[in-house]
């Protein structure tokens, strides 16, 4: 019989006789972790980790950001850890998404509401305006655009080619894109959650995740945020009181060693 699908998790077999519609059952692989508010198993054969808005834009110094002012030392402060816990991650074949701001070069798919919020006065640099200054990899590149160097993830951080990439143009990387229609064929049910803002982008995702039914754990290290401080505070109670867990890279990395 022939396989029929993208992916192992959500695969038929398929002849001309028959169609074979039982899932091969994945062998678990438990990882138990210290977290907030509880300690947690998590299976890692079931697991992804979504990393969120890694990207120049946003973390690079020559990025939207810093060209507007905000000081982006703290959105950086994931690189590291990231660095560290991902090939790990990969190594047990855990899958990871890159899910970040992309824009249509026509901005078709932004509202004036969404424009609004980055250009509340029609001036300035907003979402889909060419950068000003000197000649260099920012020079005229336009605000979050898809494919550009502005939605490209940073320097520091290693791209493996397994990885999977999803643009998003909302807060929430699930709102009109397929990262859900990716997780349900890769067999996913827990997503960790990494990235910036973590107060923003990533904690509207994570809540559509609990929404749709993934179990949700913040990786606390591996996210970040250029907000003020009662803005992480909030995020990490919201987190730990309504909608999954809050772990650290660390604490990861001591569940993952045989």
């Amino acid at each position: 019989m022939n396989p029929l699908g993208s992916a192992p998790a959500n695969r038929w077999r398929v002849s001309r006789e028959t169609v074979d519609m039982v899932r091969p059952p994945a062998t678990p692989h438990p990882l138990a972790a210290k977290a907030e508010p509880q300690n947690i198993v998590i299976d890692l054969a079931r697991t992804a980790i979504v990393v969120i808005d890694m990207q120049n834009d946003f973390c690079s110094p020559h990025g939207w950001l810093a060209h507007i002012g905000v000081d982006v030392t703290a959105a950086r402060t994931p690189i590291a850890p990231l660095t560290a816990l991902m090939p790990r991650l990969r190594a047990k074949g855990v899958p990871v998404l890159w899910v970040n701001w992309g824009n249509r070069p026509d901005r078709l798919n932004l509202s004036p509401s969404l424009l609004h919020v980055y250009k509340p006065t029609g001036e300035g640099v907003g979402l889909g305006d060419p950068l000003p200054g000197p000649a260099g990899p920012a020079a005229g590149a336009k605000v979050l655009e898809r494919d550009s160097w502005a939605a490209a993830i940073v320097d520091g951080l290693a791209v493996a080619p397994t990885d999977i990439h999803v643009a998003k143009y909302r807060m929430s990387g699930f709102w009109d894109t397929e990262l859900d229609s990716i997780l349900r064929n890769l067999g996913v049910k827990t997503l960790l959650f990494a990235g910036v803002n973590v107060d923003q982008c990533v904690m509207c995702t994570l809540q559509d995740a609990n929404f749709l039914g993934y179990d949700c754990v913040l990786v606390g290290d591996c996210a970040a945020t250029t907000s003020p401080s009662y803005c992480l505070e909030a995020t990490l109670y919201n987190v730990k009181q309504c909608f999954g867990f809050v772990t650290t890279s660390d604490h990861l990395l001591n569940g993952m060693r045989d």
